[in-house]
């Protein structure tokens, strides 16, 4: 039993067990609501299970539908049937955050409750909550989920209105900001060799490489498996990246989903040659060290950065900046080209279609330029396998 604590601050106790084979979390009840006492039972209980060959998950689910029904439809039993009905259109890893949201921030206090019965100022109590840790941007997620709920409660006749959109306008004001980028050519430079110099797992730094080489999304890079790359070498070097792994697929729009082709210069070859010498016999290109089957965390890329000396001055999605912002300075005519390299989606559907095939040549072309000037200087991949490496 561990306390889970989220990037937004919420707590949530959680039974880590073994079923079927199977490694299993429970969620056992969030803190403070729960005490350390209250916590202990549960697991004991969800143990008590176990040793009866039930899985202590199915059991509680079982038990919540049932409370659930005796006492009408609650906002958790509601919230779980539309999340079984969307979560076919997100990505894995998007599907996880948002059940997780709704666990840590809205199920405590309004899940048990009768959607029928909730009202804006309880829906404004949970937001400002999470608004005061602060967490707006995550507030204003969850304000959005809480939303579709309803919506989903109003169609299916279990709900009259929807409070999560009432208080909209009164929720603190979302300051957007870029995210911090290096764009210096020079500057870029330096930060990969002061990456290479650090004490880490050289799959952190490789990964590092090949997302500063590919400007790839980085939850699309760790989440990358070896399938991937099976057909990837010298004489076929483009890595295609299926439509429901890029960033997230949109609802009704399937016809706007397309595979992204990503060029790789010479330098991303050898990369992934020596990756494949470390992670090849696994399933993920970029495994978590303690989980083979579950991909890095993305927060492994953005401590490397913080170690090297560049927190809250380069982040990893930064390098999508960096690549943007160097090679429209050099090849202003090629603008459409490399915002295709992004994975930007032009408005004109046909326009799309036809230049996903025109600019690949051109793609190719630029992604050697881009390697050949932001590797300048710095090691063989080969030679970041040996070295100090961070726990």
């Amino acid at each position: 039993m561990h306390l889970y604590v989220s990037k937004a601050g919420g707590k949530l106790w959680r039974y880590r067990y073994m079923f079927a084979d199977k490694e299993k979390l429970l969620s056992l009840g969030s803190y403070p609501d729960m005490s350390l006492l209250d916590a202990r039972a549960a697991r004991d209980k969800a143990k008590a299970d176990l040793k009866k060959g039930r899985d202590p998950s199915v059991t509680k689910k079982i038990e919540r539908l049932t409370v659930s029904q005796e006492a009408g439809d609650t906002f958790e039993l509601i919230a779980r049937q539309w999340f079984a009905l969307q979560k076919s259109q997100w990505v894995a890893r998007h599907a996880e955050k948002v059940i997780e949201s709704l666990e840590l921030h809205v199920f405590p206090s309004l899940g048990s409750l009768p959607i029928r019965e909730i009202t804006a100022s309880q829906v404004l109590s949970v937001l400002r909550t999470i608004e005061a840790r602060p967490a707006i941007d995550t507030a204003r997620r969850v304000r959005q989920r809480m939303s579709a709920v309803f919506v989903y409660a109003i169609a299916s006749g279990r709900a009259k209105d929807d409070p999560a959109a009432i208080v909209q306008g009164a929720m603190a004001p979302l300051k957007k900001s870029r995210q911090p980028a290096i764009t210096d050519l020079n500057q870029a430079r330096e930060i990969l060799q002061k990456v290479d110099n650090e004490a880490a797992h050289p799959v952190t730094k490789l990964a590092m490489r090949l997302l500063a080489l590919t400007a790839v999304r980085p939850g699309t890079l760790i989440t990358t498996p070896w399938t991937e790359f099976a057909n990837v070498s010298e004489q076929n070097p483009v890595w295609q990246i299926p439509a429901q792994r890029m960033k997230l697929r949109l609802a009704h729009k399937e016809d706007e989903a397309r595979d992204h082709l990503v060029p790789l210069a010479k330098q991303a070859l050898e990369t992934i040659e020596t990756l494949r010498q470390i992670t090849g016999k696994g399933p993920l290109v970029f495994p978590n060290t303690r989980h083979a089957h579950k991909p890095m965390s993305e927060n492994a890329l953005g401590y490397l950065l913080n170690r090297a000396g560049y927190h809250h001055r380069h982040v990893p999605h930064g390098w999508r900046s960096t690549f943007s912002t160097e090679m429209n300075e050099r090849y202003p005519e090629y603008k459409d080209v490399i915002d295709f390299m992004l994975a930007h989606i032009p408005k004109d559907k046909v326009e799309a279609a036809y230049n996903r095939a025109l600019y690949l040549p051109k793609r190719k072309e630029l992604a050697q330029i881009w390697a050949d000037l932001i590797l300048k200087d710095t090691k063989r991949p080969a030679e970041l396998l040996t070295g100090m490496r961070h726990n």
